[in-house]
């Protein structure tokens, strides 16, 4: 058997934590994954948000759900915008209620490698999550370091994820140790 990958550890974490009938937003939608996995566990009583800034990433994400899940155009919205905005998006009844968050930081897989997640829309992202995260809910972040621009961003997520009080938050590293300083790895923060 063997440990399962950065993406499969997320998911499982988020599954613990995630039921039909909840809210959930993928705050980097790239080709989807997230996205269906998210539909998935919410289902049609649920809710799921999304943010890319890329109409490809939304193009993709759209294809992936009506194929896999042909009702879930009704529990599912997804906006064409920064994930900084989120907070913005997802209505105010739904504030303080999020089940989970989940990021995978970096550049669409397929697409222009220059367009990138920044720390400077990424950090307000994550601070709009935790405000809108439930008790015992989660945020996973997995981080990519081996782009232009991917090391800096992920020391700044290191830096705000260290600087999250205790008595508030727990966060979580999943990484493999013998792997190259450049493979994905995730933190993953539960609101207590």
């Amino acid at each position: 058997m063997g440990f399962v990958s950065v993406l499969s550890f997320a998911h499982h974490l988020i599954s613990q934590r995630t039921q039909p009938g909840d809210t959930a937003v993928d705050a980097t939608l790239g080709n989807g994954v997230d996205a269906l996995f998210l539909a998935k566990l919410v289902g049609k009583r649920g809710s799921l948000y999304g943010f890319d800034i890329q109409q490809q990433a939304l193009d993709q994400t759209e294809m992936r759900l009506r194929k896999e899940l042909p009702d879930a155009s009704s529990f599912f919205h997804l906006s064409l915008c920064s994930h900084e905005l989120m907070e913005s998006v997802v209505p105010a009844d739904r504030h303080g209620r999020v089940a989970a968050v989940t990021f995978n930081l970096g550049y669409l897989p397929g697409a222009d490698t220059q367009t990138i997640t920044k720390q400077e829309s990424t950090l307000p992202a994550l601070n709009a999550a935790l405000r809108l995260l439930r008790k015992g809910g989660i945020v996973t972040i997995v981080l990519y370091s081996g782009h232009d621009g991917g090391s800096q961003e992920a020391a700044a997520v290191e830096d705000w994820a260290q600087g999250l009080p205790l008595a508030a938050y727990q966060v979580l590293r999943y990484q493999f140790a013998n792997a190259s300083g450049q493979a994905p790895y995730l933190l993953a923060v539960e609101k207590r």
